[in-house]
């Protein structure tokens, strides 16, 4: 039960023309949040964790990851090495963790207090073992890891806080949240048959819901991508560069459709996200070239062409100098990779 944006393969482009001009400024419909999960090419999976003893606390490395925790019953302290004091997180509560937000789940305020056991390679999905002596003093928690393997170019992963924390109490009790929080309870509890394909719908749902409602927050802060979306002209401009990334896009262009002057999209665009439209376009064209190389062996000029330069050439400096290293190498190391024990498999 995928989302769209967990899909295996991009959609094959067979042909590009320029785009005509548009009367109507409005793009065409696209949810941009499934956008950039789908480009970055998101791997989920389902770390199941039914039972947290008090006798044990778990690391969750998350180098390449951002961590999903469901507390379904008692009470599980998360500790981070910036936090300045362990968060309590309480039945109901839904906590993210950021890519690289290396983290332990305990049940006690000292995470010394307790050997801590290292979640492996995530392969061990029902690693800990329900029922026991101590059951009624187990807490419960339902936890996923969505793996960026490569360095996400994104500006919204930049953004994300190292931890965000819905409460229980914070959620409208009939609102969709909440009513997903409780039936993924439910199958925890009480599982049935299709019990594993339910909790990972269900998962996937808490953690679309828990980044739309990151998004909102950042941005009311004032700055960062979710700002520039809250302005429904510059999210015109962001939403046809998103469209279609190859095509050879102009200021003049994508002021013209939003419905500005090209000085005032460019002062808002860079006011809300630092940056200028057309770095942000090569930012998206970037991130669709680092998935083209690692998820399909189509030839260099082929990829070149699909995220919108003439020729592999000015595609390769343009890639070099924004991830690091030469397309050629990159699609060479990320291949390597696939049989890293730490990395999610497709599927």
């Amino acid at each position: 039960m995928n989302p769209q944006f967990m899909s295996n393969r991009p959609v094959s482009r067979t042909h590009h023309q320029p785009a005509a001009p548009d009367p109507n400024p409005h793009p065409p419909p696209l949810d941009l949040l499934t956008d950039i999960l789908q480009q970055a090419g998101l791997r989920r999976r389902l770390l199941d964790l039914r039972r947290l003893s008090a006798s044990t606390a778990l690391r969750f490395p998350c180098d390449k990851s951002i961590g999903l925790h469901v507390v379904a019953q008692g009470t599980v302290h998360l500790h981070a090495p910036k936090l300045p004091a362990p968060l309590a997180l309480q039945a109901g509560d839904i906590a993210v963790m950021a890519r690289g937000c290396v983290h332990v789940l305990s049940q006690h305020t000292d995470p010394a207090a307790v050997p801590v056991e290292p979640i492996g390679t995530f392969s061990d999905a029902r690693a800990l073992e329900e029922g026991g002596a101590d059951a009624a003093a187990q807490a419960s928690v339902v936890s996923g890891a969505y793996q960026l393997w490569n360095a996400p170019l994104h500006p919204l992963f930049a953004e994300m806080p190292d931890w965000f924390v819905l409460r229980a109490d914070e959620l409208p009790k009939l609102g969709p949240l909440a009513l997903t929080v409780g039936l993924l309870d439910e199958e925890v509890r009480h599982g049935g048959l299709g019990a594993e394909t339910i909790v990972h719908g269900l998962l996937d749902v808490v953690f679309t819901y828990l980044l739309r409602e990151m998004v909102s927050r950042l941005g009311q802060g004032g700055a960062g991508w979710g700002q520039a979306v809250r302005d429904p002209q510059v999210r015109r401009a962001v939403t046809l560069m998103h469209t279609d990334s190859a095509h050879p896009w102009t200021l003049g262009e994508l002021a013209r459709r939003a419905g500005l002057s090209r000085t005032t999209l460019a002062e808002r665009f860079r006011a809300a996200m630092g940056d200028t439209p057309l770095n942000y376009l090569r930012t998206l064209r970037m991130q669709k070239a680092m998935r083209l190389l690692g998820e399909t062996d189509r030839p260099l000029e082929s990829v070149a062409v699909e995220v919108g330069y003439q020729d592999a050439f000015s595609f390769s400096k343009v890639f070099k100098r924004t991830v690091g290293i030469a397309p050629r190498e990159f699609r060479r190391q990320d291949l390597a990779a696939e049989d890293d024990p730490w990395r999610f498999k497709v599927g």
